[in-house]
């Protein structure tokens, strides 16, 4: 048979549709760089060569680890955490001679490479959800770099900082730009390898792959082992580059990290993309920063830029005729047609006699002993929610006998309540959101928006709170309605939406209070979170109506039918005639609206708001979910569990608080549980 030619036409097509997301975040590239350079004033010097290699090389490294793991299918949140593990280490441990330096850098990389090798051991081997395994772990690593540095300090050679921050040929290439080079070229080794076809396969579809011999867990755990590295080696060069160590330096990238992966053209769910398209959208997004710095708009709406970037960028990526929108669209209109007709399955059932449950009959294999037949129909509900009641006496039994705690006490009991109360209604906002699949990750944010918004608009007045306090309110509902629309209409990840929502709104509180928030809580609400009635804090009366009300909400209600129903099978519960969109979108603004009331109740309880004071209620939020019993993928759990989980929390937090145990205690500890938690569920979770 002869040999297929192939034209230049062909070829060229080819080498497009391979190449297509490195041209585009290339071309982008380009873009951003003329508009940077038509705002500037002169010619390019290499002084600023070096300026805009350096600024972007950290974000590129970071970057690059991200992509692989996102192109084998997972999402990584602990990069930010370990660069800052990193760049404590150095900046304390460091010294002054070469062989230190090289010691301290095999030991930075070791250490990243063992955080991403226990973030791949869950998600591969052990088929935990990577999403909440790196969250836990980030907060762990975090905790562990505050006890190593609690505050900006220490140092690192002059030496070492010319070496990775100066210049490679001195007057024409800078060093970062040969460090991400050698990151790519890393890269482009792997790609060609063995390992790389598998990130590609198990990215693409996982079935498939393993059919076909390749071990979705080792190309998982592999993806994250490397991801790790990565990491380290942007902690070694932003420690080169800043001189000190800070055990913050890490937080804000998280964003510009996926931001940066999104824009290189990786495609999130894996199995497309690359990592030199990624490099090309960290120096894009850094540049982007750049033009509204040299326009004099303000450093606060950074991340407002970076949040909108990475939605657009997804939504970018995502658009065509076979987009979740159009596709969105053209289900509507199908369903629109079907409700006319009375052809929806709600209908039919209606009219065929179905819809309602059957009545217990006698021989329904009850015994005539109400509790036992209580606890036969309620099975499989109860195995869910008791244990983490059963954890909350073990924590209890454990505070008293170790650490003295007088759990009997009105007065403990009364501080054990209020104190749960927040996580008690994040914890239906965040639920809500896990029980249909999703995650929302604006939590932290939302909630310090809505507490300085209070303070700024009520001013301590309890006449203005009156109108301020429902605007507030409103204000939560109406993020979680973008949030929910970003899901529904424009079928983009939950995590991808919440987390750039999160960025967008630390812009607009930033932007509101000028870096600094003003104004007290009024006084009726204070008193509402610290005053005595008949022995508790008012709030502990509405604590428990509000636990009434939640749980009514998720089991007697034909919202929290629906809720259940997608969580177990979106394509089920459409066929079924569930209002998915409907669904999802009420789930997300029922999580802004709790986000804004914890935000509201957080301020009276502290008296004043500050920016920040949500960021210690992630990982919370989740946890008290997966310690309540509640299955992470959705469509199991039950609020009394997720009520259970908040008070062993709290309990827990409590019974710290009362030892001469650091803060970052509490973080390595909340990670610990949760991870202990998802670990106890991995066999229905896998």
């Amino acid at each position: 048979m002869a040999a297929r030619t192939f034209r230049p036409v062909d070829d060229a097509r080819f080498l497009w549709a391979r190449n297509q997301p490195t041209i585009v975040a290339f071309l982008a590239f380009l873009t951003i760089f003329v508009v940077l350079r038509a705002v500037s004033a002169g010619p390019m010097s290499y002084f600023e060569f070096s300026f805009l290699a350096s600024g972007g090389a950290t974000l590129a490294l970071a970057a690059i680890g991200e992509t692989i793991v996102i192109l084998v299918g997972g999402f990584d949140l602990s990069a930010g955490a370990v660069i800052s593990l990193v760049n404590v280490l150095l900046a304390t441990h460091m010294g002054d001679s070469l062989g230190s330096q090289v010691l301290w850098c095999v030991i930075a990389l070791a250490a990243g490479g063992a955080v991403g090798a226990v973030n791949g051991f869950f998600a591969g081997f052990m088929r935990l959800p990577a999403i909440v395994v790196t969250l836990a772990t980030m907060f762990i690593v975090q905790g562990i770099t505050l006890l190593v540095l609690d505050q900006p300090g220490g140092s690192v050679p002059y030496g070492f900082v010319t070496a990775l921050s100066g210049s490679a040929i001195p007057g024409v290439l800078p060093m970062p730009v040969v460090l991400v080079a050698l990151g790519v070229a890393a890269w482009l080794l792997l790609r060609n390898s063995r390992l790389g076809t598998g990130l590609y396969a198990v990215g693409s579809d996982p079935d498939a792959a393993q059919a076909n011999g390749i071990s979705i867990a080792r190309s998982r755990f592999r993806a994250f082992f490397v991801a790790g590295l990565f990491y380290a080696a942007a902690g070694i060069f932003t420690t080169a580059q800043t001189g000190a160590g800070d055990p913050l330096i890490g937080q804000p990238l998280l964003l510009q990290i996926f931001a940066a992966v999104v824009l290189g053209g990786t495609r999130l769910g894996g199995g497309r993309g690359g990592c030199v398209g990624t490099v090309f959208g960290a120096y894009t997004l850094m540049m982007t920063v750049n033009i509204l710095l040299v326009l004099n708009v303000s450093a606060y709406y950074s991340t407002i830029a970076e949040g909108a970037i990475l939605i657009l960028a997804v939504l970018g990526s995502s658009l065509g005729r076979g987009s979740a929108l159009s596709s969105y669209l053209r289900f509507a209109g199908r369903r629109l047609g079907a409700l006319r007709q009375g052809t929806r399955p709600q209908q039919q059932a209606r009219h065929a006699g179905f819809g309602k449950l059957p009545a217990v009959r006698a021989d329904d294999g009850l015994s005539g002993r109400p509790l036992h037949d209580w606890i036969a129909r309620h099975k499989a509900t109860l195995r869910f929610v008791v244990p983490s009641y059963v954890a909350l006496a073990l924590v209890l039994a454990a505070a008293a006998i170790l650490a003295g705690a007088p759990i009997g006490s009105l007065n403990y009991i009364n501080s054990l309540l209020v104190l749960t109360t927040f996580l008690a209604i994040l914890g239906l906002g965040q639920g809500t959101v896990v029980l249909t699949g999703g995650l929302d990750l604006s939590i932290p944010w939302t909630l310090t928006f809505c507490g300085v918004l209070l303070t700024g608009l009520a001013g301590g007045s309890d006449v203005a709170a009156s109108w301020a306090i429902p605007l507030v309110l409103a204000v939560g509902t109406l993020i979680g309605l973008a949030n929910g629309l970003g899901v529904v209409f424009l079928g983009l990840s939950p995590i991808v939406v919440t987390l750039a929502m999160n960025g967008i709104v630390q812009g607009l509180s930033l932007v509101y209070t000028d870096g600094t928030p003003k104004g007290w809580a009024p006084p009726a609400l204070q008193e509402f979170m610290t005053g005595n009635l008949f022995g508790f804090a008012p709030v502990v009366y509405a604590l428990v109506a509000f636990v009434i009300v939640a749980t009514l909400l998720l089991t007697r209600t034909t919202f929290g039918r629906r809720v259940f129903a997608v969580g177990n099978s979106q394509r089920v519960a459409r066929l079924s005639g569930v209002g998915v969109g409907a669904t999802l979108l009420s789930v997300y603004m029922l999580s802004g609206f709790c986000s804004g009331l914890a935000g509201v109740l957080l301020t009276g309880f502290n008296g004043q708001a500050f920016n920040g004071m949500g960021d210690s209620y992630l990982l919370p939020s989740i946890a008290v979910v997966v310690v309540g019993g509640t299955l992470i993928t959705g469509g199991r759990g039950h609020y009394l569990g997720i009520f259970g989980g908040a008070l062993v929390l709290t309990a827990l937090a409590t019974a710290l608080t009362g030892t001469m145990l650091p803060d970052a205690v509490r973080s390595i500890i909340y990670g610990l549980v949760v991870l202990g938690a998802i670990l106890a569920l991995r066999e229905r979770t896998a």
